[in-house]
């Protein structure tokens, strides 16, 4: 999966555009980047710029943005209604996609050693890349804000991590950290009444409400030993939550901010606020997510609902998502846009059309053009795909069987499995073809000079060997798919049986048209010991997925006769 990290840089500026538009435009010059949101306040005068990208760039684009934001911004001039003590007053690393926490600190801390040392700006690290427990609250790191910095830098308590801890008087201080993705979520009740939308509220958010003696509202508020209020905690860890009226939707809202989506993700708070609400006689009527999300949210959203009316969740993804946006009514107060809304897909690169996205007559029509390309190994990554296709189509089928209720999340896991089969041999019918164009390009290259000839023929070699790896990972691919075709001929709808003898035949095509292009790439290596130890796994494969065909073969048609 492609690392991805979102940066949410917060500059002391909300009142100049053209500051903010130099700050942001030195981000936007970063190949790789995609600029998601920026957000200026007026009155808070402070910026909120959001951008995501692969980690090394986000990076920085992020170093980029804080040094031009220390020329632009002078902290000594600066007002504004939000607390703040720097120039770039907090700069977060949040992981997306294809990259853990642990990660996501190093990245973080590399970016926070290069801003102390190269632009002598104090950065205090916080949240999960803090290294001692007071620093993990971004609160304690911003406290006595830019006013109290000087005495705060002074402090052996409050020594910078790294930086000079005397006061940079242009440009304060900067806190960088490492936190999970955070989402703005409102939930829309058929109500216009604020004070039981806050009730809702109070219900589910991890600080709960104040306990009070008697009545719950204008009883007295009950203490502990200590004299501070007792609170009854809320339903939904790492959530915060406000009930308020939006004049322009004539309806209450749940205003809700879900600080950590692992603990608690969207579709659960949504669950959990249509359950209080209907406690307390309201109806949920919908929701918005604001800004974007990350694809794998709205995938668990989805699975999340489809397993709930027990269907199975190995289909597209497109429908996953689709059902996600239906279930929780994220198009009730304007469309919900996939394609503008998460963050991997604002994030693809503009390219020329796949070869996969092709229509079955284009790419039937371009396999039979005068180009050698797609040739034969695209077509066996083709052919494989559509074997684990037809092997998910059967576990579908069987997951709506009536009767076989108790089965469908069996069936379910299966066809996810030939889900996740179908799109690596679907991106392997690419993969082929540009192997192939990468030979070619080696062969084209310039061969004057005996220097030029030495660098020809190792370029020649490796992306030979690479035209050997890529329909390699076709048989494996395809070959493990095979379980699946297996376990559908013994437990799938017997009505789908041919569907599960042809996908069989699908996969062993797919093997051993692969296993032919592993063997004639091999025949142009100088070193076939490189490759002895793959030709001997290619001919085992092959061997064995024919065996197991053949295995399915005879099952399918046991199948078809006891129907006869």
């Amino acid at each position: 999966m492609k690392q991805i990290l979102e940066c949410v840089p917060n500059f002391s500026e909300g009142r100049d555009l053209e500051v903010i538009r130099q700050i942001t435009e030195v981000i936007e010059k970063v190949a790789g980047i995609k600029l998601l949101n920026v957000d200026p306040g007026y009155a808070t005068n402070r910026t909120v710029v959001t951008f995501a990208g692969a980690p090394e760039v986000v990076v920085e684009a992020a170093y980029l943005a804080i040094a031009k934001a220390s020329e632009l911004i002078d902290m000594r001039c600066h007002t504004g209604e939000h607390p703040r003590f720097g120039a770039t007053d907090v700069c977060p690393l949040v992981p997306v996609s294809g990259i853990t926490m642990e990660e996501t600190v190093v990245f973080a801390r590399a970016l926070a050693k290069r801003v102390g040392e190269e632009l002598q700006i104090p950065v205090y690290c916080y949240e999960q890349a803090a290294y001692e427990p007071k620093r993990q609250s971004l609160a304690n790191c911003r406290s006595g804000e830019y006013e109290g910095l000087a005495g705060k830098l002074a402090s052996s308590q409050w020594k910078p991590d790294f930086g000079p801890s005397t006061l940079n008087a242009r440009s304060g201080a900067i806190a960088i950290g490492a936190r999970n993705f955070l989402i703005a979520y409102n939930i829309n009740l058929n109500t216009t009444s604020v004070r039981r939308a806050n009730a809702i509220a109070f219900d589910v958010r991890e600080a709960g409400r104040v306990m009070r003696s008697g009545d719950p509202v204008t009883g007295k508020i009950v203490n502990d030993e200590n004299g501070d209020p007792v609170r009854i905690p809320g339903t939904l860890k790492k959530v915060r939550a406000i009930g308020w009226y939006i004049k322009e939707y004539k309806m209450a809202q749940i205003s809700m901010n879900l600080t950590d989506i692992h603990a608690t993700p969207v579709h659960v708070a949504f669950d959990e606020v249509c359950a209080k609400a209907a406690e307390r006689g309201i109806r949920v009527t919908g929701s918005e997510l604001i800004g974007v999300v990350p694809l794998q949210c709205m995938l668990d959203a989805g699975k999340y609902f489809l397993h709930k009316q027990q269907r199975s969740s190995g289909i597209p993804d497109e429908e996953i998502i689709e059902m996600a946006v239906r279930s929780m009514g994220l198009g009730e107060l304007a469309p919900f846009d996939p394609q503008k809304r998460i963050i991997e897909y604002l994030l693809r690169e503009e390219q020329k059309e796949l070869l996969s996205d092709l229509s079955l007559r284009r790419l039937t029509q371009e396999t039979a053009s005068e180009s050698p390309a797609p040739g034969g190994g695209s077509i066996a990554a083709a052919v494989g795909a559509l074997g684990a296709a037809l092997g998910s189509m059967v576990a579908n089928l069987s997951c709506h069987k009536r009767g076989w209720e108790d089965q469908w999340k069996e069936f379910s896991d299966w066809a996810e499995k030939g889900k996740v089969a179908y799109n690596e041999l679907l991106s392997l019918v690419d993969e082929d073809t540009k192997a192939f164009n990468r030979v070619m390009d080696a062969f084209g290259l310039p061969k004057e000079s005996s220097a030029q000839k030495e660098a020809r023929n190792q370029a020649i070699q490796q992306a030979t060997l690479h035209a050997i790896e890529v329909p390699f990972q076709v048989m494996q691919n395809a070959a493990d798919c095979m379980s699946l075709l297996e376990k559908m001929a013994v437990i799938g709808n017997p009505n789908s049986a041919s569907d599960v003898a042809v996908g069989a035949l699908c996969l062993r095509s797919a093997v051993s048209g692969a296993c032919l292009n592993v063997k004639i790439n091999a025949v142009e290596l100088k070193d076939r010991s490189l490759v002895e130890g793959t030709l001997l796994s290619a001919d085992l494969l092959e061997k064995e997925t024919i065996r197991r065909c053949e295995e399915i073969q005879k099952l399918v048609l046991q199948t078809i006769n006891s129907k006869s």
